[in-house]
């Protein structure tokens, strides 16, 4: 009896680890879902740019995306922040079991793309950014769904 009650928990709980509708971040709509996968270059000479997080590993863990040590938001599996910055050099910051930083210096009328990739942790998911060319970009794009971000200072 006892074996059977430890198999049903585990069992239970393999189940919540890998439900993709465990965690939800707030989304966009799909028009501007729609809008952001255009892939235009943004107008008044800002940059766009796109962090994204296609992997269904580590789908019931929240990640939390920083720039300049500002919030604009969670990632969640399959899910892209988009945003428009002015040109200079940002920092961001994915959080998780660890905090991964990567330095960008945009340039204005340019799309960058950020890649969180989910790596397994001791305690849940870790996360490594990388900034990722343009085809790969986009693709990972294309598999996920905009998330709404914050509104953040672009002018630092």
């Amino acid at each position: 009896m006892k074996k059977t009650i430890l198999l049903f928990c585990v069992a239970l709980t393999n189940i919540w680890l890998l439900s993709g509708c465990a965690v939800n971040v707030p989304m966009a709509s799909e028009e501007m879902d729609l809008v952001a996968k255009e892939f235009k270059i943004p107008a008044e000479g800002n940059a766009g740019v796109y962090i994204y997080r296609n992997e269904f590993m580590g789908a019931a863990i929240k990640m939390n995306i920083f720039i300049d040590n500002w919030l604009i938001g969670s990632t969640a599996s399959k899910t892209y922040h988009y945003l428009e910055l002015f040109p200079g050099n940002y920092t961001f910051m994915g959080s998780s079991e660890n905090d991964s930083t990567l330095n960008v210096d945009v340039a204005a009328n340019k799309l960058y793309y950020i890649w969180q990739e989910v790596k397994m942790g001791i305690m849940y998911a870790r996360n490594k950014l990388h900034l990722v060319d343009e085809f790969e970009g986009q693709k990972g794009v294309l598999e996920s769904k905009l998330a709404i971000s914050n509104s953040i200072d672009k002018n630092k």
